[in-house]
């Protein structure tokens, strides 16, 4: 281990490749990518319980924008749901809503937008609003023979109120960051290691494998965290990301991320004979990593076959990790599932690095 880290000190190229393009990077990403969705999973509080309002809800669930994926009784079960990321809108009809507009008289009805992305907010209002407008349309026709009003609606945007696109993109940029380098990092110095025939005089070593394994890999997480903090101080400088939850919570996913990053590299690494074999090796692993994660665009715009890929991709549990405990201040109890989920990949990916550098070299 003092070997690693004396190699490291000595490399400055390393340490800088870690901290300078992912800094760049985290920028471009965050501020030039956009994203667009569908099927956003729509919850109704109908209070109105009428024709009239089974009717809106109809004209709001018949195209592909949103689907809808239940009622509810209340609007702390329906902002729970949002919260838990169970739900991305919720509209709440009100009891008076027949018979205001049976009166002749303007109703309201509120429409819920989890904002964290600010992008799938403000298509999800537009698309509300036009669904509003024909449905007025609708009502003037009827209106001209009968006395009847109109239905205003009034969006509130929850967890990003300014629908800055920039926090959706930084805070899955952040995870896939850490995958992506850990892996290149962790893959190209084990490689390095071989061909320079360095490996074998380990092996000779009293020392384990399992010991050789997390020698290589404490300097590596060492350097790995410290880009962890840089991306965390960008993130909150220059995106403004607000800090709702707890900090504590970001960093043990971080630790998580990047070790299960490193993992993979080593795995990678085992199954590499040079330093352009890993490369290409990685070329056909992480781009479906960044591909199925949902950190540049929303799982809910992936075709629906492909969404339950997703839960075995760790850069998915750290964006969910990271935007719900920024955005929205979620703890443990909220996202323990994600945690475990990191903690098998982690394990599962450093046990099989394991068995794959001892059946390989011994």
């Amino acid at each position: 281990m003092r070997k690693e880290f004396n190699h490291i000190r000595r490399d400055r190229r390393l340490a800088m490749s870690l901290i300078l393009p992912p800094t760049l990077q985290l920028l471009l990403f965050g501020f030039a990518l956009s994203a667009k969705v569908s099927n956003l999973r729509l919850g109704i509080l109908d209070e109105s319980k009428t024709p009239e309002s089974r009717e809106l809800i109809a004209n709001l669930t018949e195209s592909e924008s949103f689907r809808l994926a239940g009622y509810y009784f209340s609007s702390e079960a329906l902002s729970q749901a949002i919260n838990h990321g169970d739900l991305d809108a919720g509209v709440v009809i009100p009891y008076t809503y027949a018979r205001d507009l049976q009166r002749g008289r303007t109703t309201t009805v509120q429409f819920l937008l989890n904002a964290m992305n600010a992008n799938t907010a403000a298509i999800a209002q537009g698309y509300v609003q036009g669904v509003i407008q024909n449905y007025n349309r609708l009502l003037t026709r009827w209106r001209s023979q009968n006395s009847g009003g109109l239905v205003l609606l009034q969006p509130a945007f929850l967890y990003n109120p300014g629908l800055v696109d920039s926090w959706f993109i930084a805070t899955g940029v952040f995870g896939l960051l850490l995958i992506l380098n850990s892996s290149l990092v962790a893959s190209g110095a084990m490689v390095k290691e071989r061909e320079a025939g360095t490996i074998e005089q380990l092996l000779m070593s009293p020392a384990s494998t399992s010991e050789i394994i997390i020698a290589k890999i404490a300097p590596l997480f060492v350097l790995l965290c410290l880009m962890m903090f840089v991306a965390i101080g960008v993130i909150k400088v220059a995106f403004g990301v607000p800090f709702h939850g707890g900090l504590l919570l970001i960093l043990v996913g971080g630790a998580l991320c990047i070790l299960s990053g490193i993992s993979l590299g080593t795995v990678i690494a085992t199954f590499s004979k040079s330093a352009q074999q890993a490369q290409l090796t990685s070329f056909f692993v992480n781009p479906p990593l960044a591909s199925l994660s949902g950190a540049l665009n929303p799982v809910e715009a992936m075709p629906r076959w492909l969404q339950p890929l997703t839960v075995f991709n760790p850069i998915h549990h750290f964006a969910t990790i990271v935007r719900a405990n920024m955005l929205k201040g979620s703890g443990l109890a909220t996202l323990w599932p994600n945690f475990i989920a990191l903690l098998t990949f982690t394990l599962v990916l450093f046990s099989l690095s394991i068995w794959r550098f001892r059946k390989q070299f011994i």
